[in-house]
């Protein structure tokens, strides 16, 4: 029973694209893209479009896609299977968002990517800084606000690839989980948009990925 209501608490509701919206084709579009199996094409700002739009929407997509992953393996990340938020010995992420938790702090993986999601979460729903209505412009500082979303969502990658890729095999998941990072981390590379040492826990992981589309 108790994994069953934390596991709902983590895995938040699908943020939507409003069907007919700029956006939702803009969504449409990356899917085909998708779909042609070239992912270093799939990424690329498609001509004419606006890169914050373009940025937009792929950052919802990601969180909608690990929301999905992380929800897959809630019951083996507990709090005592994962006392802290770590990728790997050598990485441990303590939580802050800079306004309800100020001070960075310790938790378990479980709490802190309930505090992850739900603060992505908060800034997706956040009509100023991803406005979904056309013609409404996007803020001045919502590139440094999609840049520190995407790090956070890199962490929870971070965190299944290191802790629970076991988990991930058993369930016959990896395809998904490789085929969205590798995804994920297109993206980032094409627009600069993690600094790379924050990429440092699954380096390894990305030069394998990268190497088998140069």
């Amino acid at each position: 029973f108790a994994s069953g209501s934390r596991s709902s608490k983590t895995f938040k509701p699908k943020k939507n694209i409003p069907e007919g919206s700029h956006q939702y084709e803009l969504l449409k579009h990356a899917e085909a893209t998708l779909g042609s199996g070239n992912l270093r094409q799939a990424v690329m700002l498609p001509e004419g479009e606006d890169l914050n739009e373009w940025i937009a929407v792929n950052t919802v997509d990601f969180f909608n896609q690990i929301n999905m992953l992380y929800g897959t393996i809630t019951e083996f990340c507990t709090e005592a299977s994962c006392p802290v938020m770590s990728a790997g010995p050598r990485y441990e992420y303590h939580w802050a968002d800079g306004t309800n938790i100020k001070k960075p702090i310790k938790c378990s993986a479980p709490k802190y990517i309930d505090y992850l999601m739900t603060w992505v979460q908060d800034q997706l729903d956040d009509e100023t800084l991803f406005p979904s209505k056309i013609g409404v412009p996007f803020p001045k500082n919502f590139m440094s606000v999609a840049k520190t979303i995407l790090k956070r969502l890199f962490r929870v990658y971070a965190h299944i690839y290191h802790q629970h890729f076991d988990s991930v095999m058993r369930l016959q998941e990896e395809a998904h989980l490789n085929t969205s990072f590798k995804h994920f981390i297109f993206f980032v590379q094409e627009f600069n948009l993690i600094d790379r040492r924050e990429l440092a826990p699954l380096q390894e992981l990305i030069e394998k990925l990268g190497s088998k589309d140069r």
